[in-house]
């Protein structure tokens, strides 16, 4: 069940955020770098994952923090490996690998609701029309809302009745 709202996904009542990144991300851009500045400990926790797994695109990374905070890092770009690497672009099948992971973990960890905002189409550099039909294939049969925040309005509580 796929739903579209407006908004700040930061404000968002779904159990889970999920975005995108690159292995080792610094995490200075966009929705990344809010999450980054919000939850320090999961940047800091997802770079020593990192470091332990070194994950390829596509992968997922679930973190938990307190008040049951729940961030998913899906693996959509290449790069951030090496002294001052930069992320690089995101690439459809990444993100249609990156979702597929999504959705196992969701119903592995009995995920209530995920919060997605236009994936990979910032820092990633996909077009929206490249990446909501696999958003659509991988993730719109889960039984659970999946809420995509279409427009983002910095400090405003998106309505979310429709999906939760």
């Amino acid at each position: 069940m796929i739903y579209e709202v407006e908004g700040d996904i930061l404000l968002t009542d779904a159990q889970v955020i999920a975005h995108g990144v690159a292995a080792m991300d610094p995490m200075t851009q966009g929705l990344a770098k809010a999450l980054h500045e919000r939850f320090p400990a999961m940047h800091k926790d997802f770079h020593h994952w990192c470091h332990q797994q070194h994950p390829k695109p596509g992968e997922a990374w679930l973190w938990g923090g307190t008040n049951g905070v729940r961030i998913v890092n899906l693996i959509t770009q290449e790069g951030g490996y090496g002294h001052g690497a930069r992320p690089g672009k995101a690439t459809a099948a990444h993100v249609n690998h990156a979702l597929r992971a999504l959705k196992k973990m969701a119903k592995k960890e009995k995920f209530t609701s995920i919060a997605l905002p236009l994936l990979a189409t910032g820092v990633g550099g996909l077009g929206w029309n490249e990446v909501k039909p696999l958003i659509q294939q991988q993730l719109g049969d889960l039984d659970i809302p999946v809420i995509i925040y279409s427009a983002y309005h910095p400090q405003q509580k998106a309505d979310e009745s429709i999906a939760l």
